[in-house]
């Protein structure tokens, strides 16, 4: 072998994926030389700004195959490693390693801290204390693969570096994530891999609509989002924003939806069912009944609407302002009706966050072994994260993703090393 550096491990992508891959996989080859290269200033970024600053780790669902159900795409393939690895393992690792995680009403689990800079810490210090080499700021330009003149020894890889430095490996690990899918896909297709085109699979609807003009920051805790365009549905909270709607229903719409939503190039009808836990007729007849002289404009009586947003919706029907629900017309009440059960907004666009969204798209599953997250294709490369075709919904899918396909091969490349 030459006289290149040469390491066991070289994880290209210093994120989430790749990070708990170099600590696997150091600390059960203890002695081995593991590097982790980050193009960016520094490593964990997306992890930092998740959640809102909180990071979303993991969510509370322990059984794998329901576990699995959260993922548009990659669900299937998932159930096997989430039974080798799931969010029950992620919880005890970070447990046993001092950081506790908490779950929320919704099933969102994160670190008691309420800071994403727990987990950075933690990560960043495990793989200090394994022995894992990080350097930022360097981005892998080219990877080839090489055959000792024995051929019963392994092939390694040669890597070349933007800083015009080469190095080599026994192993790689591509962990590039969704993102900088550009520079994941380049090495991948060099090293034997055809992937499937990235679109963005987690984004928020640009509307333009007197309905939510004004309301950015209005939230309703639990609503049903469909579009008969693709024939999909979701349920969950949804925020009003300057631009639109966004919240966790609609994020799941957009996940499941990803890529027919891109086909229609992010212009479609959405329908929203503002009340779906209520009986709407039996709600009006109680309040014409009881209390039919109150104005149909001054209170939600589902009593859980925003009041802004159902004056709104009243407007939207045409009821005058000074209408009390005794003197509703039927024609009034059916407006009303449809605003609040299936109101119809146009949607002209999409609007994501540059660095925390999520894409649909990558390494073809069926080129991988999803046991040890090897290629099919090139012996001695690994893939972990969204690197690979797959992607969750919001709620710490992504994440768990991250820590399972990490976790797996980081364990079949030190068994290898170890051989």
């Amino acid at each position: 072998m030459s006289n290149l550096p040469h390491w066991d491990l070289v994880v290209i992508g210093g994120g989430a994926a790749g990070f708990f891959a170099a600590i696997t996989f150091a600390e059960s080859a203890p002695g081995s030389r593991v590097l982790i290269l980050e193009k960016t200033a520094h490593t964990l970024g997306k992890v930092k700004i998740s959640g809102g600053g909180r990071c979303n780790v993991t969510h509370a669902c322990f059984d794998p195959k329901a576990l699995a159900d959260h993922y548009p795409r990659g669900s299937k393939a998932l159930i096997g490693p989430f039974n080798r690895w799931g969010a029950t393992d992620t919880v005890d690792w970070f447990s046993a390693r001092g950081v506790e995680l908490k779950t929320e009403a919704d099933g969102r689990m994160f670190p008691t801290t309420d800071s994403s800079q727990t987990i950075i810490d933690c990560l960043q210090a495990t793989a200090r204390q394994a022995g894992v080499i990080v350097k930022t700021s360097t981005s892998v330009t080219s990877v080839s693969t090489h055959h000792a003149n024995d051929t019963e020894e392994p092939p390694h890889f040669t890597f070349t570096t933007n800083h015009g430095d080469s190095q080599q490996s026994k192993s790689i690990l591509l962990a590039t994530g969704g993102t900088r899918l550009a520079s994941g896909a380049r090495l991948s297709e060099s090293l034997g891999h055809i992937l499937i085109p990235n679109v963005p699979s987690l984004f928020a609807f640009n509307i333009d609509d007197d309905r939510l003009d004004g309301l950015a920051g209005v939230s309703v805790t639990n609503a049903s989002v469909s579009t008969a365009d693709i024939k999909l549905n979701a349920v969950g909270p949804l925020l009003i924003t300057h631009h639109g709607l966004s919240g966790p229903g609609i994020l799941k719409l957009s996940a499941w939806g990803a890529r027919q939503l891109h086909q229609l190039d992010y212009q479609f009808t959405v329908n929203i069912n503002w009340i779906p836990d209520s009986n709407v007729a039996e709600t009006f007849h109680h309040i014409r009944s009881q209390h039919g002289k109150r104005k149909v404009h001054g209170r939600d009586p589902f009593e859980h609407l925003p009041k802004r947003l159902w004056k709104r919706l009243c407007i939207a029907s045409r009821i005058p302002d000074d209408c009390i629900w005794s003197q509703l017309s039927k024609d009034h009440s059916n407006r009303l009706i449809e605003e609040l059960t299936n109101g119809a907004f146009k949607v002209t666009g999409k609007s994501i966050n540059k660095d925390e969204f999520v894409t649909c798209g990558g390494v073809k599953l069926t080129d991988i072994n999803m046991k040890t997250l090897e290629s099919k294709i090139t012996t001695g490369l690994y893939f972990a994260g969204e690197v690979l075709d797959i992607d969750g919904i919001t709620g710490g899918f992504n994440f768990q993703n991250a820590w399972t396909t990490g976790h797996l091969a980081g364990s079949a490349i030190a068994a290898k090393t170890l051989r």
